[in-house]
Order: structure tokens, then C-alpha cells, then sequence
């Protein structure tokens, strides 16, 4: 048998063993473009995916807020012109409080009910200290309290399966994950992760702390390996030998590439599948075939989806 072959009767098993478990509830991520270019080929993706109704669609906010306009312009016409629920990133940095509540009030102008609520990366970039603005919110739990003072918002916030970089030790990540529940958030939606066990063992450690709120697996289909080291590497994400051994050789073979990259995905979440995880959040870096593959193996389809 073929490679290619190989990885076809693997998507194969990892479609068979999802479908044996519950329909899987998924959403979205999207950043918002910097050229009309990169809007074309958001908005082609966005109408890809719409027919799967997922739960929500996110939409990024730059480092120090560096795209809150666009942010906002791209929430907005989600909104207006799709059948999808949008759910807008705030952050803490580079903002005082007056200025993110008159964000949060547009939003909700807007007719946007549902915001992702996190502490951001500071301006220098991941690695950089962070330093709390003085006159702002200081991190995402108080960042939760505030939008729930400007309206009565759904909230997810950020928890990670590999530890924040900034996190002490797994208490810590815990115990903040808790700090922001209590403030008002709904749910955690995880940052993406490459081992299953990685996100399993911290659903046991959030039960463990008597949480009961949901947590959404937060899945990044690779399609560029090299662009994905670089974001695992600046969120402290363990990329396991043996996954980036999937990749070598592959850089000027994409049809393979993206085989493996589905094949990756589906088995991952297969994976969580049968432990019971049913929802899962794709950062889909604006490109909707691999995530729209990866959900047609997990039993999704437009059909389906309508029927949610």
C-alpha cells in the first residue's frame, strides 16, 4: 500500500471510531485580514464553514490591541450578514478600562452577545514581560468582571493544556482558570495542543479542583509545519518527535502535507472523542479546507450541521 493510500485508510479508522461517539459540537477561529486579498479568502472560508452551524466563531485581537478596528469591522459584519454567532477577542493590553468598555458597548450595539476574554500577549510579542496597564485591567479574570458590569455577555476565556508560559506551576493554572469562572466566564477554550494526553490530563486536573464548567479542545491543523513550530515554540506547546517527523520532507509536497495534516487532526480528535470530549474549537488561520475536511471525518456536514 501506498503512503498516500496508508493515510486515506487512516482517516479512514480515525471517521469510523468518531462516528461512534456523540456528533461533536465545534467553532471556529479567524483573524481579521490586513489586505483585500486576505478578506477574499477570509470570507470564501467563512462561507465554507457557515454550513456546519457551529456553536460560535471567534475573531482574533492583535498584540496591544494593534487590530481592534478590524476586530471590530469583521465581528460586525458576521453579525449582519451571516447565520453565524460571532464571538469578538478583547484584551487587556495597552488599554485603559474606559476604552475597553466603550469596545465592549459597541460590541453589544452591535448585536455581538459572545466574547473570548483574555489577558493578551504584550506588545513586545510572546516572550515579553507583561505589564499590566495603570489605568486598565490588570488580567483576564478582571478583564471578565468588567465586560460583565458593561453587559450581560456570554464569556469563554483561554486555559492550556501545555501550562501558560507564565504559569508557576499547574496549581497556578488552575487556580486562574478558576479566578475567571467565578468572575463571570461560561466556559475554558483551550489553546492548542498536539497530544491528546496533554488535554486529558488537564481535564482531570480541572476536575480534580471541583470545576465543572465545559472545556473546548482548541484544535490547530498544521498548514505550514515550519509557521506552526514557531507558534508551538512561543506558547511553550510540546510538539512530540514523533509529529514532527510527520511533516519531514514534506515542505515542497503539499497535497501530501495536507493528507497528513488531516489524518493528524481527525486521529487527535477521534482520540478525544472516545474519552468523551465533544467539543472542539479549530484555529483555522483563515483556511477553511483542512478544518472543513477534518469535520466531514468527525460526522459533520452541512446537512448535519443544519439539523444541529
Amino acid at each position: 500500500m501506498t503512503g498516500v493510500a496508508s493515510l486515506h485508510g487512516f482517516i479512514a479508522d480515525a471517521a469510523e471510531r468518531a462516528g461512534a461517539h456523540q456528533r461533536p459540537r465545534v467553532s471556529f477561529e479567524f483573524f481579521p485580514p490586513k489586505t483585500d486579498k486576505l478578506e477574499e479568502i477570509l470570507w470564501e472560508s467563512i462561507r465554507k464553514l457557515e454550513p456546519l452551524a457551529p456553536n460560535f466563531v471567534s475573531v482574533t485581537y492583535g498584540a496591544g490591541g494593534s487590530t481592534r478596528d478590524r476586530t471590530h469591522r469583521t465581528v460586525a459584519r458576521i453579525a449582519a450578514e451571516t447565520s453565524l454567532k460571532p464571538a469578538a477577542h478583547i484584551t487587556c493590553v495597552d488599554a485603559t478600562r474606559a476604552e475597553i468598555d466603550a469596545v465592549l458597548a459597541a460590541y453589544w450595539a452591535a448585536g455581538v452577545r459572545h466574547i473570548v476574554a483574555l489577558r493578551g500577549d504584550p506588545p513586545g510579542g510572546a516572550g515579553a514581560a507583561y505589564a499590566p496597564h495603570p489605568d486598565g485591567y490588570a488580567y483576564a479574570a478582571d478583564l471578565v468582571a468588567g465586560a460583565r458590569a458593561v453587559a450581560p455577555f456570554e464569556i469563554s476565556v483561554a486555559i492550556y493544556p501545555d501550562r501558560h508560559p507564565d504559569s508557576a506551576d499547574w496549581a497556578s493554572e488552575i487556580d486562574n482558570f478558576k479566578r475567571k469562572l467565578d468572575a463571570g466566564a461560561s466556559r475554558g477554550v483551550s489553546n492548542f495542543f498536539v497530544d491528546a494526553e496533554s488535554f486529558l490530563r488537564l481535564r482531570d486536573r480541572v476536575a480534580g479542583a471541583g470545576i465543572s464548567a465545559a472545556i473546548v479542545a482548541g484544535i490547530m491543523p498544521v498548514t505550514n509545519f515550519t509557521g506552526f513550530k514557531k507558534m508551538a515554540a512561543a506558547g511553550k506547546v510540546s510538539v512530540p518527535n514523533w509529529f514532527a517527523r510527520l511533516f519531514d520532507g514534506l515542505d515542497d509536497d503539499p497535497e501530501t502535507r495536507r493528507l497528513v495534516a488531516a489524518a493528524a487532526s481527525a486521529e487527535l480528535c477521534a482520540r478525544l472523542s472516545a474519552e468523551g470530549v465533544e467539543d472542539f474549537h479549530f484555529y483555522t488561520l483563515n483556511r477553511a479546507d483542512l478544518t472543513l475536511a477534518i469535520c466531514r471525518v468527525l460526522g459533520l456536514s452541512a446537512a448535519a450541521g443544519a439539523q444541529a
